[in-house]
């Protein structure tokens, strides 16, 4: 998608996006790309849509969702990696550290809410804050610490909605505890472990694909996932759909 004018990007996007007056400011949001490397080559997770959202319906994605106020307000039983604070703060559209936490929790509570797969540790969790109920039922302490952020895009204008998204990775064995029935949203209908070139060519938004080729050049480089690595960053400059890295 890089070097798209913004005509050739609402052309590609037209089935994924509903164009319109909507909300011009991007909001906060956040997305987990769930990896297993247990067999041979690696896995993403992905969840198709409901095929009645008006917002990518039938599409495959990856659990996440926006950030909300109350994840702020939600301790972790580790942090994020220093490195991985300052990719998220960044220099570039930046951020206080504050919400870079808020962002990266909304990742770990979409992917329970959507997936039912609870990130972090085993042990009593306690918190009043509304979407992590399941935590504290199930005694799962959220973690940070193994995230990595791999990507960022923002919803180029004109769309009904706008998300500046942070793409951020985790490991299947980060998992603490998976709930048979999927997440309480149900907002995902099936739940599928693809291989990335698979996971390429299911039915995915654009840009998804796009983040998906980002993330296996950078596995093919750096296997683990080191924290503080380089983080490609999507937007629309000058009418065109831009790259730059973080």
């Amino acid at each position: 998608m890089e070097g798209m004018t913004r005509t050739e990007v609402d052309r590609a996007e037209s089935n994924d996006f509903a164009l319109g007056n909507g909300p011009l400011r991007p909001r906060d949001a956040a997305t987990l790309i769930l990896l297993d490397n247990s067999d041979a080559g690696v896995k993403v997770l992905m969840g198709r849509r409901h095929r009645s959202h008006a917002f990518m319906p039938g599409k495959f994605v990856f659990p996440g969702g926006r950030t909300d106020p109350a994840d702020s307000r939600v301790a972790a039983a580790k942090e994020l990696h220093a490195g991985e604070v300052v990719k998220l703060t960044g220099s570039l559209r930046p951020v206080s550290a504050v919400r870079a936490h808020a962002i990266a929790m909304s990742a770990i509570r979409e992917t329970y809410e959507e997936a039912g797969l609870l990130i972090g540790t085993r042990g009593v969790f306690a918190t009043g804050a509304p979407g992590w109920q399941g935590f504290v039922e199930h005694s799962v302490q959220p973690s940070l610490d193994r995230l990595r952020l791999v990507a960022r895009a923002i919803t180029p204008p004109g769309r009904v909605r706008r998300f500046d998204t942070r793409f951020l990775a985790a490991w299947r064995s980060d998992v603490a505890v998976a709930l048979p029935g999927g997440g309480p949203t149900n907002e995902l209908e099936e739940l599928v472990w693809l291989p990335l070139q698979d996971a390429k060519e299911a039915d995915i938004p654009s840009i998804t694909r796009t983040i998906l080729g980002e993330l296996e050049t950078r596995l093919a480089a750096d296997p683990g996932l080191r924290p503080g690595g380089t983080v490609p960053f999507y937007r629309m400059l000058q009418n065109r759909f831009q790259r730059q890295l973080l």
